[in-house]
């Protein structure tokens, strides 16, 4: 069995599928890939087997059909340190010994059986959605930075997927912050949701980064999703379990509404924060008139900041305090220049909404709970 392709095209392959290898697995063959030879294409796979993930490519050269899997870490070392070049691969199917050839040099390895590399799971009894790349990818920036890390409650470690009559909804929380990015003009028949973990988002945001036009195949039950789009597979397990009403949280009635330049704010937030508590990062909001006035201050060394900037301001006085790392968090989500933040009464959750939206199928929300002013 013999191959010939360009290493940066192998690389760039290997690399992206190098993510979903854990650093220790349980099973050994969990380090290698899955080279899948065929009459005119390489299918390479890597799993944890909670998530696999395959890549198609086109050799320039193909003899011989057959499958090895190949340690992954020494894979991606050696084609690491090649120029763009023809790289050979000859695989002994009796010993699985692996040579790889350069012009200038020759490498040896050896191979692994595939009996038992996990199989993709098939699913059955499925559902289909058909959703853009650059919305699956847009969906999952605005939102996977507000999941949890509480493997206690589980649900909140992923994204939500919802397809409603509305549209499309990802969702994420920690139960501190929470956002939802939803787009109208995505529809469907098929009704229905699930939550996906974190990890195949991540691996499915940067493939899918380089395939913005194309459209996602994305096919669901009770257990397992698959995302596949030309050249590439996910297959992942949901997160079994209810995800909470997000909507009940959302408080509707926020009579207090500030107006500010966005990039001004989390500038003076970062500012500002650098003098906060270690241990609560809380920054306070004091808004009067059309100023709001910032303050940060860390009893244990003494350490105090304020900052003044105008704004334009609806509603009472109010002070109020905010975690200022989720601040910054969600103003470094957002791209538009002006945003609102509506608010009710210092113990109620603070609403982040994006003014000069350009796309008017795109809604974004992000709530913040307040913390308890000292």
């Amino acid at each position: 069995m013999k191959f010939i392709l360009s290493s940066f095209k192998l690389l760039k392959a290997v690399q992206s599928l190098s993510g979903v290898i854990n650093s220790n697995n349980t099973l050994p063959i969990l380090d290698d890939f899955l080279f899948n030879v065929s009459e005119n294409e390489l299918k390479i796979t890597a799993s944890d087997l909670e998530t696999t993930m395959v890549i198609t490519i086109q050799p320039d050269l193909v003899e011989g059909v057959g499958e090895v899997t190949i340690p992954a870490r020494l894979l991606i070392d050696i084609l690491k340190n090649f120029p763009d070049i023809p790289v050979s691969f000859n695989i002994d199917e009796n010993t699985l010994a692996i040579e790889i050839t350069t012009e200038e040099g020759r490498y040896k390895m050896v191979g692994h059986k595939s009996d038992e590399f996990p199989q993709i799971p098939v699913l059955e009894e499925q559902l289909k959605w058909e959703i853009p790349a650059d919305v699956l990818v847009c969906g999952f920036e605005k939102t996977i930075f507000a999941t949890g890390n509480d493997e206690i409650r589980p649900v909140m470690t992923g994204v939500f997927m919802e397809m409603t009559n509305n549209g499309l909804n990802f969702v994420a929380t920690d139960a501190h912050k929470l956002v939802r990015y939803r787009r109208m003009d995505i529809k469907s028949d098929v009704l229905a949701s699930f939550i996906v973990p974190k990890k195949p988002l991540n691996q499915l945001k940067n493939s899918l980064a380089t395939k913005a036009d194309e459209m996602v195949s994305v096919e669901f039950n009770k257990t397992n999703a698959s995302f596949t789009i030309s050249g590439l597979k996910l297959v992942c397990r949901l997160i079994d379990g209810r995800y909470p009403n997000y909507e009940a949280v959302i408080p509707k009635s926020n009579p207090n509404k500030l107006t500010i330049d966005r990039q001004l704010l989390l500038s003076a937030i970062r500012r500002v924060a650098i003098f906060s508590s270690k241990a609560t990062h809380q920054i306070r909001f004091k808004i009067a008139g059309q100023e709001l006035l910032l303050t940060a201050e860390d009893k244990d060394y003494y350490n105090e900041a304020k900052e003044r900037l105008s704004c334009n301001y609806d509603g009472d006085d109010i002070e109020i305090g905010f975690n200022s790392r989720f601040f910054q968090e969600m103003l470094g989500n957002l791209n538009q220049s002006e945003i609102l933040l509506e608010m009710s009464a210092p113990n109620r959750a603070g609403i982040i909404t994006p003014i000069d939206n350009q796309n008017p199928d795109e809604d974004i929300l992000m709530l913040l709970m307040p913390v308890m002013l000292n």
